[in-house]
């Protein structure tokens, strides 16, 4: 059986060669392994890397880009009997990340699976508690409903043939695919001991655009969802408190008051105006999808402490 590791790029030098090490380093009995880049343009020394690494390379322009494109073009591109998704910016933790990510696709408990997602001092640690949140360090094999991102992911290829991703949404592409898969009675997996760092080095409006467009997107998954002005207020504010309090609980100083409250303002100013539809919408599915609840187990996450990733060629990654 072969795994093919499809990355999506676009300037992505400051961390792909840790990937690529990190993907030589993994051990995967009975699985072969190939690397497909699917690059949008990049002009940091991103292609020089990825043929240092001997990865196959394919392009999409910039006009042509969409996200669920580009994936369906670097699906194209592979031969693997599992399509595995990883950002450029993402390094796997450990060696097994891999072998763990694929197994329920393997042993035939899920047609999709995903893995955790942390971060470390260099990450905002407001996002670190937005990976908390949606990455807890529990397994669900099968999980219920259909989150699902494709940061850290796998697919049956046979699955991908007859449902490739939507190249018109302006992004949560996986999310939409789980929803479809799910609707079809095929299972969703998450696996928390696949786990990947998860680097984001994002200007302010850099940040607000990424949750506008997701926010976008989820507006024609879940026509439903609907965030207010009031809403907007009290997820800020509960929010920001959160972070602030976790922070302090965890010892953590590698993020400042103000930038943790500058990263919540422009996610929520974001969402907002993707989001902004008058429509109504349940309390749960607000709190599911905007709320910024981390639950007390969450929130005590050994992953929220100071934390620093050390890089492959210094020492090999933890084991945990």
């Amino acid at each position: 059986m072969r795994a093919s590791i499809v990355i999506r790029t676009l300037n992505e030098a400051q961390h792909l060669d840790d990937l690529l090490v990190m993907i030589g380093r993994q051990q995967t009995p009975g699985l072969e392994v190939e690397t497909v880049l699917i690059d949008s343009g990049s002009t940091d020394g991103t292609l020089e890397i990825a043929r240092r690494h001997g990865c196959r390379i394919t392009h999409i322009t910039k006009a042509e880009f969409s996200f669920g494109r580009s994936l369906n073009r670097g699906c194209a591109a592979s031969t693997g009997n599992i399509l595995v998704f990883i950002s450029g910016h993402c390094v796997p933790v450990n060696v097994h990340w891999l072998q763990n990510l694929c197994r329920p696709l393997i042993e035939g408990r899920a047609a999709y699976s995903y893995g955790r997602q942390i971060g470390d001092d260099d990450s905002n640690y407001s996002e670190r508690r937005i990976f908390a949140k949606y990455f807890p360090d529990h397994s669900s094999v099968p999980q219920e409903g259909f989150f699902c991102n494709n940061a850290n992911s796998a697919l049956l290829r046979t699955v991908w043939d007859e449902h490739p991703f939507d190249e018109t949404l302006t992004g949560l592409e996986d999310m939409d695919l789980a929803k479809r898969l799910v609707g079809r009675g095929m299972k969703i997996a998450y696996i928390a001991e696949a786990p990947v760092f998860h680097h984001h080095q994002e200007s302010w409006a850099s940040v607000r655009r990424r949750f506008e467009r997701e926010a976008l997107a989820l507006r024609t998954i879940m026509p439903e969802v609907h965030l207010t002005p009031l809403d907007l207020l009290r997820c800020l504010a509960t929010s920001v408190t959160g972070d602030w309090r976790a922070a302090a609980r965890n010892g953590v100083r590698s993020t400042t008051r103000l930038d943790m409250l500058r990263y919540r303002w422009n996610q929520y100013i974001g969402s907002y105006k993707g989001n902004h539809e008058h429509r109504r919408l349940s309390l749960k599915a607000k709190e599911r999808f905007f709320y910024p609840h981390v639950n007390e187990k969450a929130a005590q996450d050994d992953w929220l402490g100071p934390l620093r990733r050390t890089p492959p060629h210094e020492s090999q990654q933890p084991e945990g």
